[in-house]
């Protein structure tokens, strides 16, 4: 793998000692931090980053060595991150994709947005408004509330706790996930 696939990677950056995810950053940054003694290595990626004398191991996670006080920082809503946030996950029945529904196999894409209080009747696009739905579900549900529609909710929408890390983490390694609490 060359040097500039390996750099092209984003690394976690998590809080000294809270490891509280902070921010998404450049394998260039990642490194800068290590060699300055700024911050340890908590996974890595299994990839190296080679100089004419030198190999780095290229890290997934890493940590400051010492704890920064930062204030919260507000979600921003996304169709894309309700999804990411639900984890692809009907709110109403469950189903996720790879799974048969009506003789079809489920991908992404087959997942929609619904409003729990629908947007003809004054709901708005919040995190606890929307939640992840299947097209069968949604379609069901309609222009009600989920009481109205007989339909029960498997989980409260809420606000994702370090909601600007939703995306990257739909596009991150599996392995941020166990940094990453997403209720």
């Amino acid at each position: 793998m060359s040097n500039s696939s390996v750099t092209s990677q984003r690394v976690l950056l998590l809080n000294g000692s809270t490891w509280e995810p902070l921010s998404v950053i450049t394998v260039q940054r990642a490194m800068n931090l290590l060699l300055s003694g700024k911050a340890i290595v908590i996974e890595d990626s299994g990839k190296f980053l080679r100089t004419v004398r030198d190999k780095f191991m290229v890290p997934s996670v890493i940590a400051l060595r010492a704890y920064i006080n930062v204030p919260r920082r507000r979600a921003t809503w996304s169709r894309k991150g309700v999804l990411i946030r639900d984890e692809y996950t009907c709110i109403y029945c469950g189903v996720v994709p790879g799974s048969l529904q009506g003789g079809k196999v489920l991908a992404k894409n087959d997942f929609t947005i619904d409003h729990v209080m629908p947007r003809s009747r004054g709901g708005k696009d919040t995190w606890s408004n929307t939640a992840c739905a299947c097209a069968k579900c949604n379609h069901r549900k309609g222009d009600r509330t989920p009481h109205e529609a007989g339909m029960r909710m498997q989980w409260e929408p809420k606000i994702p706790r370090t909601s600007y890390l939703v995306i990257a983490l739909g596009s991150g390694p599996s392995v941020w996930k166990r940094y990453i609490e997403m209720s």
